[in-house]
Formats: C-alpha cells, sequence, structure tokens
C-alpha cells in the first residue's frame, strides 16, 4: 500500500500513451477525411509523438530502478553503522586510558545515533518516490554528517596508540573501508536522484507541455475530429471517450 500513489501516477502515464496510440489509430482509419492543417496533428506527427513519449517514460522507469536500488544500497550499507561505533567505543574504554580521548570518541557516537533512523526508513519505504527530491534533500543532511562523525571517530582511533583490538570489524582498516563504502554508496544515489529527476522532467515534457505536450495535442485532434465530423458523429464518438489526464502540479 506504500507504493499506491506513485503507482497511480505511473499507470497514469502510460495510459495517456496507451490512449494516443489507439486516437491515432481511429483517426488513420478515417482516410483522407483525416487532413488536418496544423503539422503536429497530422498522423505522420502523432505517430513520432507517441513513439518519443514511450521512450521518455521508459527512461524515466529505467532511471527510477537505478534510484531504487541506490535507495536500498545506501540504506543497507548505514544499516549497522549505529551499533558498529558503538562497538567500537567500548573496545577503546578498555584501551585508553586518555579521558579527553574516550570523551571525543564517545561526543562522536553520540552525534551519529542521532534521529536519522526515522528518515532512513522513510527513504527505505518509498515515501516520495514519484518526486525523490524531497526525500533526497530532507535526508540528505543527515546521511552527510553521519559519515562525517564517523571520519571523526575513526581519527580519534588513529591517534590512539592503544586502540588495538583483535575483532576484524574493529579494526581501524576494517573502519576505513566501512567509511570507503559508506562514500561511495551516498555519492551513487546522490547521482542516480539527478538522473532519475532529470528524466522525469524530460518525460513529463513531451507528456505535459501546455503547447506541445501529448495531452495537449490530443485535445486538438478530438477538436479537429468534431469540428469535421460534427458532435454527435460515430467517428467523434470514438474518440471522445479517449481520457488523456494532465498532472496537478
Amino acid at each position: 500500500m506504500k507504493n499506491t500513489k506513485n503507482s497511480v501516477s505511473e499507470t497514469g502515464h502510460s495510459k495517456n500513451i496507451a490512449n494516443l496510440q489507439d486516437l491515432i489509430s481511429f483517426c488513420t482509419a478515417y482516410g483522407d477525411k483525416y487532413n488536418p492543417v496544423k503539422e503536429e496533428l497530422k498522423i505522420s506527427s502523432l505517430e513520432a509523438l507517441y513513439e518519443d513519449a514511450l521512450l521518455k517514460l521508459n527512461e524515466a522507469q529505467t532511471k527510477k530502478t537505478l534510484f531504487d536500488n541506490a535507495t536500498n544500497q545506501r540504506a543497507e550499507v548505514f544499516k549497522e553503522l549505529n551499533p558498529l561505533a558503538t562497538k567500537v567505543v567500548n573496545a577503546l574504554a578498555v584501551s585508553e586510558t586518555n579521558p579527553l580521548m574516550l570523551n571525543n570518541a564517545k561526543s562522536y557516537n553520540k552525534k551519529l545515533q542521532g534521529r536519522t533512523k526515522a528518515k532512513t526508513e522513510a527513504e527505505k519505504s518509498g515515501e516520495e518516490t514519484e518526486n525523490p527530491t524531497r526525500t533526497i534533500s530532507t535526508s540528505q543532511q543527515s546521511y552527510d554528517s553521519k559519515i562525517n562523525h564517523f571520519s571523526n571517530l575513526i581519527q580519534v582511533l588513529e591517534q590512539s596508540a592503544a586502540y588495538n583490538p583483535n575483532e576484524e570489524e574493529l579494526k581501524i582498516i576494517a573502519l576505513q573501508d566501512k567509511l570507503a563504502d559508506m562514500k561511495g554508496k551516498n555519492t551513487t544515489l546522490i547521482h542516480a536522484n539527478t538522473e532519475y529527476s532529470n528524466a522525469r522532467l524530460s518525460r513529463d515534457q513531451v507528456l505535459y507541455n501546455n503547447l506541445t505536450g501529448l495531452c495537449q495535442i490530443a485535445k486538438e485532434v478530438k477538436q479537429y475530429v468534431k469540428s469535421v465530423f460534427g458532435a454527435t458523429s460515430p467517428q467523434y464518438k470514438q474518440i471522445s471517450s479517449l481520457l488523456f489526464v494532465k498532472r496537478k502540479r
């Protein structure tokens, strides 16, 4: 149920494109009687518009899949960060005798244990999936902060001659690898978000531009058929039920 809003939206794009294909088929069947002056309403132009809209829709869906995958991968690499950081501080506490160094480590761990969990889970649930920019903008700061705090924690460990745990996951080199992985997954998601956002802009331009978009052109085709055959004609009745719904901004 969490993705209902997005599912309806994506279905709406596909339905508009499918209805254009039906509209083209009807208009083609009218033969020479369908002969608009406006270039955008000619069959060849409608067919090109259909192909372009289908291409842009597929591109947006592909970018969405990449965005979703990047979101899940980032969430996964950050999932165990908080308990890991706590283990690190506990390992430092049993070896480090410098209270200032231990306090610094505890301070960074406290910041890591902040209130980003809810945002991470909201992102994983697919909230705002159709418009990821808002999700990214509201959660990105928390992920950047976590990376920064974890990096600072590692720097404290590097300065401690006493920190040398036997556990592989707590060793400094393992923590550095973890930090690099976090940074990489975070950057990948940022790029995926940008590409998905741009793909949606391109799709919406083709489908919903007020002058040249699919919905507007379909409306004009209907008007032309109505003017040629009449409002009560069988031809107009064929196409009048084809709905082309513009997105609410």
